[in-house]
């Protein structure tokens, strides 16, 4: 068995350290999306075709692939004469616990409830106390105080399987809000609860890099895979850090709404005729 499926503190480090754009973030990109769609287990030659056709050498492949079976992520496992590779159950509970998120990005209205997440741990706990603050921030929770955190009522399930998993619950308390009150504007408080700069410059770099996508004409299903995976690759963080905010406390120019439309529509267009191809390189 994996480390990720008997170590709870692994089990809620999912993506957070990958880097969009690495070789071993495309390769869990491409298992997510596309290995899990051939039932979970694909050829070791198989694979490194799938990656070639992004650009990855055969070496850098083996490389990831190591480091992925490191991380609980994939597991050695031959069928029918053949070498592969097996999504571990772990990494599958991963990737079903992001789909919603990545697929379906989640917006407040502004009278939806808020989550409060109030701790006092201590310093024997400090180790853990960086953690819990590291994947909060991660899953799109804002900073109130040092020991008080909020995010969207909608994310306290994810906030709650990440204090049990690194068994802090002793530490914790956590409150169901519906009206806030601040010293200044809601937008005011927002910009100091969360990073909005950083997430506006992720927004704004994702639809750089990618807003031609759509001016594409005629895209083979091949095509789509090798220009959709990139996309996708960048975007999955995106809807982890960004909570979804309210509008009236965004600024004025938010590019979020821009960067959300974008990656629908390339996934609405791009996603099933690259699957349709992956399915059509397997035997």
């Amino acid at each position: 068995m994996s480390s990720a499926s008997t170590d709870p503190k692994g089990a809620v480090l999912d993506d957070i350290d990958s880097r969009p754009g690495s070789v071993t973030s495309l390769a869990r990109t491409v298992l997510g999306a596309y290995v899990r769609d051939l039932g979970g287990w694909i050829a070791i030659a198989d694979f490194s075709a799938l990656l070639a056709r992004l650009g990855i050498p055969e070496q850098s492949t083996r490389t990831a692939v190591a480091r992925l079976k490191s991380k609980g992520v994939l597991d050695a496992e031959s069928r029918g004469g053949q070498s592969g590779y097996r999504i571990t159950d772990a990494a599958e509970a991963m990737y079903l616990r992001g789909e919603p998120r990545i697929f379906g990005f989640r917006q407040m209205a502004e009278d939806d409830a808020w989550h409060l997440i109030s701790f006092g741990i201590p310093e024997s706990e400090r180790a853990a106390r960086h953690q819990l603050r590291r994947r909060l921030s991660a899953i799109g929770c804002g900073t109130v105080s040092p020991g008080l955190w909020i995010c969207p009522e909608y994310l306290a399930p994810e906030a709650g399987a990440i204090i049990s998993a690194l068994q802090l619950d002793d530490y914790i308390t956590t409150f169901r809000a519906t009206n806030l009150s601040t010293p200044n504007s809601l937008r005011a408080a927002a910009a100091q609860w969360w990073n909005l700069p950083a997430l506006a410059r992720r927004h704004r770099t994702f639809l750089d890099h990618h807003r031609g996508l759509l001016a594409l004409e005629n895209l083979s299903d091949q095509q789509s895979f090798e220009h959709f995976v990139p996309l996708l690759d960048e975007w999955r963080s995106i809807p982890y850090l960004d909570p979804g905010l309210p509008q009236p406390m965004l600024p004025l120019d938010w590019p979020g709404p821009e960067s959300v439309d974008l990656f629908a529509r390339a996934q609405r267009r791009c996603l099933e005729p690259s699957r349709r191809w992956v399915r059509s390189t397997q035997p």
